[in-house]
């Protein structure tokens, strides 16, 4: 992608995320129609399949030929060089028990590398951008570098997990050591949010089990454009790239933080 599509492709993901991101808004307390999905305890309301249309349209009005790999549809065939990652309400599970912690977000990836995203949080009506090498934005459009925090209570920490993971054996073991390391640890079924978080300063690391492609790729382009650091549970580098079905085990922090949060992690699964 040459500096304009760039510049083109943030565009279109900003409109599609904030249009879908105005829809939820007005009907997020509204009685929503909820049913299981899988056997793993996730949701899916008609929030989530009216606001996953909306972004298909705006994508499809400007990039027809583009592949879209969406939540609730599945995968919408494309020209094959670029591909759409579709979460149209990272959140549900919070939403059907009243609690708005909740992102729309969306990211564009060129042969299954992430190129740009957009993540809108329909509660602020706020929206953060990023193109991979050229930094990341702020809903008023300034750039976004987290600063490194600083606190003498320790860390505050996000945990993220798939809808299929036990907490026993490798779960069980980093969840105890992040709590006894942490000041703070934050379970809130919403990875997109911790994402931003973690962009934007507020807290000083994620560490993520079996998260998928959706979950991850919007927020975590934000995040490491906006100076974050990603890595694997055992400390080395973690891959930028689209997995498809595999699952994501990551650890990020700020770079003041990242040595230590995967020293803390990696000793955890080791000592089991």
């Amino acid at each position: 992608m040459n500096q304009l599509d760039a510049e083109l492709g943030r565009r279109v993901a900003i409109d599609a995320v904030n249009l879908a991101g105005e829809f939820i808004h007005e009907h997020m307390f509204d009685r929503l129609s909820i049913r299981d999905k899988g056997d793993g305890g996730d949701v899916v309301t008609t929030l989530d399949t009216s606001a996953e249309r909306i972004i298909i349209d705006e994508i499809r009005r400007t990039f027809p030929d583009h592949a879209i790999v969406a939540e609730e549809s599945g995968s919408l065939s494309g020209d094959g060089e670029f591909t759409w990652l579709v979460d149209p309400l990272d959140g549900t599970n919070n939403l059907a028990i009243g609690l708005p912690v909740l992102a729309v977000g969306v990211a564009l990836c060129r042969r299954r590398t992430p190129i740009l995203s957009a993540v809108h949080d329909p509660v602020s009506k706020r929206t953060w951008s990023a193109i991979k090498d050229r930094g990341a934005w702020d809903n008023d459009g300034k750039t976004i570098r987290a600063p490194e925090r600083s606190s003498t209570r320790g860390p505050v920490l996000a945990w993220l997990q798939g809808y299929d993971v036990r907490r026993d054996g490798d779960p069980q073991a980093i969840l105890d050591a992040l709590i006894r390391h942490g000041h703070r640890l934050l379970d809130l079924w919403a990875p997109l949010p911790c994402w931003l978080m973690l962009a934007k300063g507020d807290i000083d690391g994620i560490v993520g089990y079996d998260v998928g492609d959706l979950d991850l790729h919007a927020g975590r382009l934000i995040a490491t454009e906006a100076g974050a650091v990603v890595r694997n549970l055992h400390g080395e580098a973690h891959s930028t790239q689209v997995s498809g079905k595999q699952k994501h085990r990551v650890v990020a922090a700020l770079p003041g933080e990242i040595d230590k949060l995967t020293e803390v992690v990696s000793e955890s699964i080791r000592s089991l």
